[in-house]
């Protein structure tokens, strides 16, 4: 039995023990009610999901497990995916238990890499990478264990194996889908004792004698790695897991929600921008000539990519981080000051605008930038970096769903003629 299994095994009776209690107690309080408008909106606000592992205030940022995020930039990403199973930091002598258990897991079956050869050159990377965990479901836990009839107080501890197997293969399989579909030579095997972000960088095989590329990868792998229960790919995979389909089910579907370009694809639409006003004004533009960009580009009906969040009303934390990263590391870098001149002057002319709830920047804003500097030009993976990351989130996710038994999702839908006739009743 791995560490977190016997973590989880001493936890979850208690937390099923507070939810029931819960349920007895308050069982009938409102806890949110929902308008027209946000029917018709997306549900945005509309509070109607359970999700332990993640909390988003608008006035904090992120919060995992109740430690805001700014506070965890140091960790790791497999730190912080046993924070969120668990709800604690390990200490060193569990955390490299930890990383043993993963390593030990690491090794991708024969046949992921024959299904991606035999895609289409020009492949995009997400459908590689969403292939490759589907093909991968023949190996589910979950899947066997159910079908011999475990019992369903049972189920967390199938998904848990499910989880770690696919946390253990994931930097292997991403990294070389990068090798494979951009033509940067054969597939760099794992390098034993590596953590599992440094690791990462190490098999995608990029020039980094400083190691801070591996930095790079190690922290946007923690600052991405969850974001409350209802973003649409921790949503689809919940949809998906609540039906009891496996994680491999579960979170290919999710990934797939995070290829939109409103969802997974923001960085790079920001970097697209930025590399639009250094072509422009051949490098750093002046302060007005950046104020000036920013207005043409509202005027032409277009917004400024990286900048307002539908939660947030204060800069994302995890954009500090990456900045603080960068400020740090590549000062000079012409890309990098053109993102620190955005941040200088957007907010304001989105202030000056009016109509903009949240004018400050989010993590999109910086992260692709940074990418960008260590020389990963291929804008269609920077959502595989994404979607590897917020994995993190939603197998836990996935995990403690099963332990708490949540039931399948199926919310309520009504017309547009109900709708009419609803509103309009005395």
């Amino acid at each position: 039995m791995s560490i977190l299994h016997e973590k989880l095994a001493a936890k979850i009776p208690l937390w099923r023990d507070s939810i029931r209690n819960l349920l007895k107690e308050h069982g009938d309080k409102v806890i949110s009610t929902v308008t027209v408008e946000q029917a018709y909106g997306g549900m945005r606000g509309v509070k109607a999901l359970v999700c332990d592992t993640s909390l988003v205030p608008p006035e904090t940022g992120v919060v995992l497990r109740g430690i805001p995020i700014g506070q965890l930039q140091d960790k790791l990403p497999e730190e912080i995916f046993f924070l969120l199973l668990t709800g604690e930091l390990p200490d060193q002598k569990t955390l490299k238990e930890f990383q043993k258990d993963l390593e030990a897991r690491s090794n991708v079956p024969g046949y992921v890499w024959d299904v991606l050869k035999s895609m289409p050159k020009d492949s995009h990377p997400m459908t590689m990478l969403s292939t490759a965990i589907l093909v991968m479901q023949k190996e589910s836990i979950f899947k066997e264990e159910y079908n011999a009839g475990i019992n369903k107080e049972e189920y967390w501890k199938a998904n848990l194996e499910d989880a770690l197997n696919i946390m253990a293969r994931l930097p292997a399989i991403s990294a070389g889908i990068y090798r494979m579909r951009f033509n940067k030579g054969d597939i760099i095997p794992p390098k034993p004792g590596l953590d599992w972000g440094g690791n990462y960088a190490h098999m995608l095989g990029m020039p980094d004698p400083s190691g801070e590329f591996a930095n790079l990868v190690r922290l946007f792998f923690t600052l991405h790695s969850d974001h409350e229960g209802g973003n649409a790919s921790a949503l689809t995979s919940h949809t998906v897991s609540s039906t009891l389909s496996d994680l491999y089910f579960a979170l290919s579907a999710g990934l797939n929600a995070l290829s939109g370009p409103l969802h997974g694809l923001a960085n790079q639409e920001v970097l697209k921008w930025i590399l639009m006003v250094q072509k422009k004004h051949g490098g750093v533009p002046t302060d007005e000539q950046m104020r000036k960009f920013a207005w043409d580009t509202l005027n032409a009906g277009h917004v400024i990519p990286g900048y307002g969040h539908a939660v947030l009303r204060i800069t994302d934390p995890r954009f500090d981080a990456i900045y603080a990263f960068g400020s740090r590391v590549c000062p000079n870098d012409q890309i990098f000051q053109i993102v620190k001149k955005t941040y200088d002057i957007v907010p304001k002319v989105l202030t000056e605008l009016g109509k903009v709830k949240d004018p400050w920047p989010n993590v999109d804003a910086i992260s692709g930038a940074l990418l960008y500097h260590f020389g990963m030009h291929e804008f269609d993976y920077y959502t595989v970096l994404f979607a590897v990351s917020r994995a993190l989130g939603v197998c836990t996710q996935g995990v403690i769903s099963r332990a708490m038994g949540y039931p399948i999702l199926r919310p309520k839908s009504v017309t547009t003629e109900w709708l009419q006739k609803e509103v309009t009743k005395k």
